[in-house]
């Protein structure tokens, strides 16, 4: 709220010096010198004001001035009908006033009687009083907003931290799968303290194994919010079924009251434990790797399917690939692959792919390690722009021998 302008009954001086015209100027002069004023005013007995003595008409007179001047009254030496001002004015406009007219000096006149004076000292010392007085009114006024928007912020980290937790527990399981025919290393990042990554486990019978992946559109709470959806969707369907293609189906369809552009990507496969065969389907999410043990190839997992919440009535359709011990599978989320370098580069299936080369030999903590070091090195000071979930698994093999395992299929 923008503070009242000062009027001039606030800054003037409501007990100026006066004297009457027959007052001497000797002693004119030595209240001057006492007060260390620059004028006096003279009024009449009613205080009614007569004129304004000042340093001006002394230098204009004492020149030509007869050697007796000290004993003159100051009414012959005074100006007569002096400018005035009321008490009621802005004081802006009493400093226009004086600068207009080339005075330093304006007496303050009230039903014709002098009630105060300015002038153009005590107006600065006192404008530069009150603007130390705004600023210092302003400055608290900031710090106790400051202070409330601090106080709000730490509530709503605090509420996020709370949320983050809820996240955590409600759609990521809480350790990796105690499977003895995977060995799992995960990493978990979302960009702010909620995230739309998720990834989620299965048991749909004691002869297979489901592995979720999937990505909510956005970030933070809305995001958030539509994983949470999401996962209850796939909660509710993958206990039921071993079709990988029926599970996104059916979350599909639960999806399709999603708000707005509001979507999700979603990589789902099933692994029968005894032939290690793994059938999976996609939902528009970046294709998981795999590294054959026995080639040191590197094969894409693809399969097609529209992103789920956009599409009624989308098929899933199921591809099928035979694991063999030793093994590597690389599931992420599109915040591995998109990460962007200073010159704005993006890390890329390329150099993932490369990377699970390399290192794909390794125990998958020392895989995933060596693939996010790959990335962080590539993308330099460079911020990530999105949630990050890399899941790293090493085939152990099929818990009792099948014989010879079939060719994969398509």
């Amino acid at each position: 709220m923008q503070a009242p302008l000062l009027k001039v009954r606030d800054v003037m001086e409501s007990r100026p010096v006066t004297v009457r015209p027959d007052c001497p100027l000797r002693d004119v002069l030595a209240l001057m010198n006492q007060y260390r004023i620059g004028s006096v005013l003279v009024t009449d007995e009613q205080n009614r004001l007569l004129g304004i003595f000042t340093e001006r008409d002394l230098l204009k007179r004492i020149v030509t001035a007869p050697a007796d001047w000290p004993c003159h009254p100051v009414g012959e030496w005074m100006t007569i009908q002096p400018h005035t001002i009321g008490p009621e004015a802005d004081w802006e406009e009493a400093i226009q006033r004086m600068e207009r007219l080339r005075v330093r000096h304006l007496p303050v006149v009230e039903n014709s009687r002098v009630v105060g004076i300015v002038s153009t000292r005590l107006l600065m010392a006192r404008r530069a009083d009150y603007l130390n007085r705004q600023v210092e009114a302003r400055t608290r006024a900031l710090k106790q907003l400051n202070d409330e928007l601090l106080a709000r912020e730490a509530d709503l980290r605090y509420n996020l931290k709370t949320a983050a937790r809820f996240q955590t527990s409600l759609l990521l399981p809480s350790q990796p799968p105690d499977w003895p025919e995977l060995s799992w290393s995960i990493y978990y990042a979302p960009l702010d303290h909620l995230g739309g990554d998720y990834y989620d486990l299965a048991r749909p019978d004691v002869n297979h194994l489901g592995f979720l992946i999937a990505d909510a559109s956005g970030h933070s709470i809305a995001a958030m919010m539509v994983a949470v959806i999401s996962r209850m969707a796939f909660a509710d369907i993958a206990a039921t079924t071993i079709s990988p293609g029926q599970v996104l189906a059916t979350m599909n369809e639960r999806l399709q009251s999603l708000a707005d552009d509001r979507f999700v990507t979603a990589f789902y496969g099933v692994l029968e434990r005894q032939t290690g065969r793994l059938t999976y389907a996609n939902a528009g999410h970046p294709a998981p790797l795999r590294y054959v043990a026995a080639s040191g190839q590197v094969e894409h997992l693809r399969a097609y399917g529209f992103m789920l919440g956009i599409m009624p009535g989308e098929l899933y359709r199921e591809r099928n690939v035979y694991l063999q011990p030793g093994d590597r599978l690389v599931f992420y989320t599109d915040g591995l692959i998109e990460a962007r370098n200073e010159i704005g580069e993006t890390f890329g299936i390329e150099r993932l792919s490369a990377c699970l080369q390399q290192y794909g030999r390794e125990s998958p903590d020392l895989l995933c390690h060596s693939i996010l070091d790959a990335q962080r090195r590539f993308c330099g000071k460079h911020p990530l722009h999105d949630d990050l979930t890399l899941v790293v698994a090493a085939y152990m093999g099929p818990i009792v021998s099948s014989g010879d395992s079939p060719k994969n299929s398509p």
